[in-house]
């Protein structure tokens, strides 16, 4: 049995720490949601400052960087009127400094003595070449000059994100590290049990729960920092990966679905109908399909593949495996527009097999919506397109036996799982498709109970895109260039970031860029497109464009995701600084598939900063989309690049999938290990990863990035 020690500590409600005051206990479940131990053990430094090096006050030159000085106090003095400061002349043997408090120094003359040896830890500021200063600085008593005699070793000090609010109530950083201090000391002396088997910390030579909380927070030294946050990265990751093979391992145990590996239809169309011939990337990935298509397990595959790599194909193909046995498909698409292009593409395919598609959105008229729900039930539709307009309740199948998510990350957890309710007999096979490569780091944490297909190979015949950078000078030339290509009977995208004029920033917006290219073109015929514009409009101006009715089309980021128009080569991105590096990839995936030679334009201004030149240099340099997807995961961060920091899904506490890849792989192949030997960590080796497991399965957030 588990000892109760670890649990009754790390839920101890922080009113418990000694001295705390009950507004500091209510600020920090305000501000920072800690209301127990385990949550300010867990609320980790961001840096550290090492504070044992000290200077001598004539070494310090210029510098702005804080600094440890050791010295004397010589005179203390008030001065000013109603706003009085406290001024205090400290030297040591090379010179002086006035240190220099504006408010809350009543403790501090208290805390002064004459002939004392003090620490001082603070900016230096230089207010003449002779005269220094230093303002509120930390000051700690030395009990002798002997004390430091071993200064060599390091002394590590913690420094916490914060706020105003808390700054307010002394609950700065050194605030915030006095309480963890208290905590610490408490750890220190009492029992807990290991979060972690004995056998995994001997494996990975990690230090023990208890010593990482406290090297975490007050390190000794570089070394038992980087020991602390190895052990507490591994923990982190190690549990969401253990959650992820377990939802797996449940899947697979209960989740039982209908076989289905009937190929007459799909030989039939990839024998005589096929428009192309598949790549060996997409060969690949209808192979893994078919095999989880009659296993009798749901399959559960998430494929992801660079723009125009041949996802549809590929998707339409598994769909005819399943209608063949008689099953219903569903695709899901978050747009009327990529809904309306899979919907068309499809009908293409399916025309010569004889097969009966729908396409249903928010705009679908009643009278058509009720004859195709009629339809739909009866088991007379074989496919039906559409955007979340098919999760509404009316919406009901004969037999729902697949269904494809196109660009899932734009639905929520509760959408896709909406469409499981939807076949009462059996779990529908579910593909997810993706056209933003996904770094390895991301999938593992986030897809990791997933099977993953990747399609690397575009199809033969296209052309690498060339990018080009050009600064707003250079504008005259990129019109020449698109007048060049206009006349040649080619198409132009020109993307704004905003769709009307902001008054604090100075960009080019999409109202002012339609005037501007009108202007510049006057016998070109040129649509608009933006997310204010109703259904209707949007359509009607796309199937203008892919009509060739006119030749530029000005937009904004709507057309990011699944239009499909050849003739279209050139696409111009105004204010590229202001676009997320696998944004512009997605954009620049809407040129390029035909086979002419296609040029993506990025047009900025001239303050770039480190970031967006970054972006804008692996643009020009590159069309990879996994080479993007990895830079963009260093830039932005997990949360931004997956649309998950708003939406809490994304809680690493530690860990940085950026770079922790190799404590990933070694608590994914533990995690993994384990489920396969042990899965329901039964083994009196495993008792410890069992009462974890289940604790965190009760904390509240745990894992909200998974499922």
């Amino acid at each position: 049995m588990r000892m109760d020690h670890m649990d009754h500590f790390f839920s101890k409600n922080i009113a418990l720490i000694p001295g705390i005051e009950p507004d500091k206990i209510q600020l920090l479940g305000e501000e920072l949601s800690i209301y127990t131990y385990e949550d300010l053990l867990r609320y980790y430094p961001f840096r550290y400052e090492e504070r044992t090096h000290r200077v001598l006050i004539t070494h310090l030159g210029t510098t702005t960087a804080n600094v440890t000085l050791q010295g004397y106090i010589t005179k203390l003095q008030k001065i000013g009127g109603a706003k009085k400061r406290l001024v205090a002349l400290f030297q040591d043997e090379t010179g002086k400094a006035d240190l220099i408090w504006f408010q809350n120094f009543s403790w501090i003359i208290k805390k002064l003595q004459p002939n004392t040896l003090y620490k001082i830890w603070g900016k230096p500021t230089f207010t003449a070449p002779n005269q220094l200063q230093f303002i509120h600085p930390e000051i700690t008593v030395l009990v002798d000059k002997n004390v430091d005699k071993n200064q060599d070793r390091p002394s590590w000090f913690p420094l916490y994100h914060t706020t105003d609010n808390l700054k307010k109530n002394k609950l700065d950083s050194k605030g915030i590290a006095a309480l963890q201090k208290k905590i610490v000391t408490q750890l220190q002396l009492t029992t807990i049990t290991e979060t972690l088997p004995a056998y995994l910390l001997t494996t990975y030579r990690l230090i023990s729960l208890k010593e990482a909380f406290k090297y975490i927070h007050f390190p000794m030294n570089q070394e038992s920092l980087h020991q602390s946050r190895r052990r507490l990265k591994f923990e982190e990751l190690f549990y969401i990966q253990l959650r992820l093979f377990k939802m797996k391992q449940i899947r697979l145990e209960k989740q039982a679905s209908k076989v289905f590996k009937n190929l007459w239809l799909f030989n039939e169309f990839y024998k005589k109908h096929l428009p192309f011939s598949l790549t060996d990337d997409q060969k690949k990935v209808v192979r893994d399909i078919y095999r989880d298509l009659h296993t009798g397990h749901q399959m559960d595959r998430l494929l992801q593949g660079d723009v125009g790599s041949g996802k549809t194909i590929v998707a339409f193909l598994a769909m005819l495996i399943v209608v063949a046995d008689g099953g219903q498909v569903a695709i899901m698409a978050p747009t009327e527009i990529l809904a309306k292009q899979h919907y068309l593409r499809f009908c293409s395919f399916a025309e010569p097999l004889n097969l009966r598609i729908a396409l249903l959105t928010g705009s679908t008229k009643k009278k058509e919506r009720v004859h195709m729900l009629y339809q739909l039930k009866a088991g007379l539709l074989h496919i039906i397109v559409g955007t979340h307009a098919l999760l509404n309740d009316e919406v009901a199948f004969k037999e729902l036996a697949f269904f494809v998510i196109d660009e899932q990350h734009r639905f929520g957890v509760a959408q896709r799982a909406g469409l499981l309710t939807k076949n009462k007999c059996y779990f529908p096979h579910i593909l997810i498709m993706t056209a933003t490569p996904i770094p390895r780091t991301l999938a593992m944490t986030f897809y990791g109970d997933l099977a993953i297909s990747t399609i690397y190979q575009l199809p033969e015949g296209r052309l690498p895109i060339q990018t080009q950078h050009y600064y707003e000078k250079a504008r005259l030339r990129v019109f020449k260039f698109l007048s060049q290509q206009l006349a040649l009977g080619r198409q132009v995208y020109m993307v704004y970031p905003f769709i009307e004029e902001s008054a604090l920033l100075d960009y080019h917006n999409l109202l002012a860029g339609y005037e501007s290219v009108t202007r510049a073109f006057p016998a070109v015929s040129i649509g608009i497109i933006h997310g204010k514009m109703d259904y209707a409009s949007k359509d009607l101006e796309m199937r203008r464009f892919e009509k060739n009715e006119t030749s530029i089309l000005v937009s904004t980021t709507v057309i990011e995701v699944g239009i499909n128009v050849p003739n279209a080569t050139v696409m111009v991105i105004e204010s590229a600084e202001r676009f997320g590096l696998s944004q512009m990839h997605q954009l620049r995936g809407r040129i390029g598939r035909g086979s002419a030679q296609s040029y993506c334009i990025l047009m900025t201004g001239y303050q770039l900063n480190k970031v967006s030149k970054a972006r804008i240099e692996t643009m020009v340099k590159t069309t990879n989309g996994f080479e993007i997807a990895e830079l963009d995961l260093k830039l932005r961060g997990p949360g931004d690049l997956m649309g998950l920091k708003q939406s809490g899904a994304l809680d690493l506490k530690i860990a940085d999938l950026t770079t922790d890849a190799n404590i990933l792989e070694e608590a994914r192949a533990s995690a993994k290990g384990i489920i396969e030997k042990d899965p329901n960590f039964q083994s009196p080796s495993n008792l410890v990863i069992h009462e974890e497991y289940h604790r965190l399965l009760h904390v509240k957030g745990s894992w909200s990035r998974i499922g």
